[in-house]
């Protein structure tokens, strides 16, 4: 039996069978499908929809063959061999280790090493906000930051609208916006204007 890893990241969906063998349709979260195209160790579960809390244990399972099928992914799965094994399947997200991600190319990022860096005004040094999440505009990427302020400690603290709510900033992630990142100190600095 395989250990849970620590670093599990959850990269996609099962959304249906495939085919009378037992494979399965994958809808990635990602445009970037090399972690589940590259990595046959995969975790799954089911996560609620509604707050991605873990409905079911992770479960390791090999994926045997893995190919693109237009925006999807196909994979066919050890131990899964018929239609009906498939079927059940729907619905349960795919997980891999973050450890076993091939490296990005120079000057690229896996999106989900950038969430929860710290995001810092280039002009100023000041600490700006906390990358949420990174989302895809069709362009580009856009880091959805929770607005933070360094406080007398030098810790994030959240900067909050009236109703106590904490401030939101979307900012391009293109290279013009977002001269530095550094996914080790977890930091990325940015030109973009706050008011923007």
């Amino acid at each position: 039996m395989s250990t849970l890893p620590e670093d599990l990241v959850e990269l996609g969906r099962i959304v249906s069978a495939y085919g009378v063998k037992g494979m399965v349709k994958i809808q990635p979260y990602s445009d970037d499908r090399s972690a589940l195209l590259d990595i046959d160790q995969w975790w799954l579960a089911r996560v609620s929809p509604r707050n991605g809390a873990l409905l079911s244990a992770h479960t390791p399972i090999r994926a045997q063959r893995v190919r693109e099928q237009g925006a999807d992914l196909v994979a066919a799965l050890e131990g899964v061999t018929d239609r009906d094994q498939a079927e059940a399947m729907k619905g349960t997200s795919v997980f891999a280790s973050r450890s076993q991600f091939p490296s990005a190319p120079e000057d690229e990022y896996y999106w989900v090493d950038l969430i929860g860096s710290r995001v810092y005004l280039e002009d100023s040094g000041e600490l700006a906000g906390v990358v949420l999440e990174v989302m895809d505009n069709g362009a580009h990427g856009v880091l959805r930051v929770a607005r933070h302020q360094a406080d007398a400690q030098g810790e994030p603290a959240p900067v909050l609208d009236a109703k106590g709510r904490v401030l939101e900033w979307l900012v391009p992630f293109v290279s013009e916006h977002v001269p530095e990142v550094d996914v080790a100190a977890r930091r990325i600095v940015t030109r973009f204007p706050l008011d923007f």
